[in-house]
């Protein structure tokens, strides 16, 4: 049974609100390969046992309503975690905070977006790297369940861009070297537009969305929403949604074989 460790990036104040980013990952795997495992943990609750890594197939860090960025002292429990799930050498996935967490302790760096926030959808993502397994199911012009504040600004040394758009130049990255195997994307494929409802509910970073949390709260099943947010049905359907998850998860259970180290 393929075992999945996912690191909750919400603190558990937060967590007890109902506002935990690991369940949408939780429900998604369950729908893609209902036979895998899914743990989750949280870095705010304490340090976690490196057994813990060292069973898991691979690992998940998630998005997150802090306050804070990816590298900001508040931040350091997460990149403990970060730097263990490294040790571990399996394959991880970062969505949004956790992509961000991964740029920062790979050697890159992140900033608030000069275009302020991007909630809802990203829109307009362009493949910048068709060939890499991560974008297949990624076509120019998709649209994907967003929200954040922060970007990363500066890709790692080694890094390979995969997704980009007008907003945050780097939607999506991968990093594969010295035995290292990240792949991450800004935006999120682990929601669903009810679970980006619920998630911005909570007091913080993501507010003034009330209109936004409606249109997603009717299912996105108006055309007259689905128009003013710029969306079609089709980037909604479960494959198209959650592709780079479904791909990673090939990349776990070894149908895609793991990059070598270079």
């Amino acid at each position: 049974m393929t075992s999945l460790l996912i690191i909750e990036g919400n603190t558990p104040d937060l967590v007890a609100q109902g506002y935990a980013w690991a369940e949408p990952f939780v429900q998604t795997f369950a729908a893609i390969a209902p036979e895998v495992w899914c743990e989750r943990v949280n870095p705010y609750d304490g340090p976690l046992a490196a057994e813990l890594f060292a069973a898991a197939d691979g690992v998940v860090f998630t998005g997150a309503g802090v306050a804070w960025a990816a590298d900001a002292p508040e931040g350091a429990s997460a990149r403990a975690a970060f730097t263990q799930a490294l040790e571990a050498g399996k394959p991880i996935w970062g969505s949004c905070n956790g992509m961000q967490l991964a740029a920062v302790m790979l050697g890159g760096s992140v900033r608030a977006s000069p275009n302020g926030l991007e909630t809802g959808f990203a829109l307009g993502l362009m493949p910048a790297a068709p060939e890499h397994p991560m974008a297949r199911g990624r076509c120019a012009g998709d649209a994907a369940l967003c929200t954040h504040r922060d970007e990363v600004e500066d890709l790692p040394e080694g890094a390979q861009l995969i997704v980009s758009n007008a907003h945050s130049p780097v939607q999506g990255f991968v990093y594969e070297r010295q035995g290292v195997c990240f792949w991450g994307t800004q935006y999120h494929p682990e929601l669903t537009p009810h679970d980006l409802a619920r998630l911005l509910k909570v007091d913080g970073i993501f507010v003034g969305c009330e209109a936004l949390i409606s249109d997603l709260e009717t299912g996105l099943e108006d055309a007259e929403v689905l128009a003013r947010l710029g969306v079609e049905t089709s980037h909604l359907q479960h494959e198209r949604r959650a592709a780079e998850l479904i791909a990673w998860l090939a990349l776990v259970e070894g149908r895609t074989p793991f990059p070598t180290a270079s």
